[in-house]
């Protein structure tokens, strides 16, 4: 399959995905909509009626805003309301100027009156520009194979919200699911990204066992450690939201085996790849020659992919690492919490799956090969 059949092929995928998953942001919208208790609406904040800085028992210094707000989506569009920013008793952290773009919640009072309050920014500009930079970025840089990335994200984006989230929210073993989806996940991607040939297939390989060995690892230790999946105040409101349909503890788990996915495609291409270039330059290289010889940089690549993906984790629980610093109770103490073992055994067992993917993948593309 050449490139511009792959090319077409992803749109076509994509775009059919991408529509379901609209006509379900669609639906939930009106539905949120049709709620009589609570209505979300936007505005534009035109003008700063009163303002106050005001001080609590500690000395920390909050705002207490009156505002005009312009609203620009929902029932009211156009009609200007007045939102009060936090209050007397209650200020607020933010402090909101004219021209700011805020989220506003609607609701009526005991005696029908109307109750408007900020509940946050409007950021969606922001992270579309953002998104139209990264489509740009890949596109002039990568070119045609860029575009077939792209396609590929789409289409992991399209099984994730159409298949994988409306399937664990409807109470199914979230870690089959997850299984289930990445099994259309990987050969997708890869295809679209690598097209279709002897490599790319190995690689699909030699990810799908890895995913395997991380799923099963995974499920080990969360039992070892007696995780519970609740370390998150995300998991208790979704338990509390949808009491004993979710399966907590295999959300858990079904994250573990969707995070490492990403990593796991950039290592076994560059792998398989590998493997191929040593056959082409040296024909008479056997299976074992070719294996040792491409772990050579296997090896450099569980040293910087771990690291990497060391430092991911790190990133997005930094502030869970704060309770390391100036913390009275003992280190073995604080390891114990579940917000904590959770962290560690998601980054240690995808790292521990990064790091198998190298020699299995190496293995496989060895022998298919020799055989050629």
């Amino acid at each position: 399959m050449n490139r511009k059949k792959r090319i077409l092929l992803g749109l076509v995928v994509a775009g059919l995905m991408l529509l379901g998953v609209g006509s379900g942001v669609k639906a939930q919208s009106v539905a949120s909509n049709g709620d009589e208790e609570m209505k979300t609406l936007e505005g534009e904040v035109v003008e700063v009626v009163e303002e106050k800085l005001l001080s609590d028992e500690n000395g920390e210094e909050r705002y207490w805003q009156v505002l005009a707000v312009r609203v620009t989506r929902g029932e009211l569009v156009g009609e200007v309301v007045r939102v009060e920013n936090g209050s007397e008793m209650m200020s607020s952290l933010e402090r909101y100027e004219i021209g700011d773009l805020v989220m506003v919640s609607w609701s009526k009072d005991v005696e029908g009156g109307d109750i408007f309050y900020i509940t946050d920014y409007v950021r969606r500009n922001a992270l579309f520009w953002l998104f139209v930079i990264f489509v740009l970025m890949v596109v002039m840089i990568s070119r045609w194979q860029g575009v077939s990335s792209l396609l590929g994200m789409a289409v992991s984006f399209g099984v994730i919200f159409k298949f994988v989230l409306p399937r664990i929210a409807a109470g199914d073993d979230p870690v089959v699911v997850a299984i289930l989806g990445s099994l259309v996940i990987i050969p997708a991607t890869f295809l679209l990204s690598h097209g279709v040939n002897r490599k790319t297939w190995v690689a699909v390989a030699g990810t799908l066992i890895a995913l395997v060995v991380t799923g099963v690892m995974a499920s080990v230790f969360v039992k070892a450690a007696n995780l519970t999946g609740f370390a998150s105040e995300e998991a208790g409101f979704l338990q509390a939201y949808n009491p004993g349909l979710v399966n907590i503890k295999g959300i858990l788990l079904a994250g573990i085996i969707i995070g490492v996915l990403g990593v796991l495609d950039d290592i076994t291409v560059s792998q398989s790849g590998i493997v191929e270039q040593l056959k082409r330059a040296n024909s008479k290289l056997k299976a074992g020659e070719l294996y040792r010889q491409a772990m050579v940089v296997g090896k450099d690549h569980i040293a910087s992919m771990v690291n990497t993906l060391i430092l991911v984790y790190t990133g997005a629980a930094l502030p869970l690492l704060l309770l390391f610093v100036d913390n009275p109770r003992p280190f073995v103490e604080i390891v114990n919490y579940e917000i904590i073992a959770d962290e560690v055994v998601r980054t240690l067992v995808g790292s521990i799956g990064l790091m198998l993917a190298v020699p299995i993948t190496t293995m496989i593309a060895a022998l298919v090969v020799e055989e050629k």
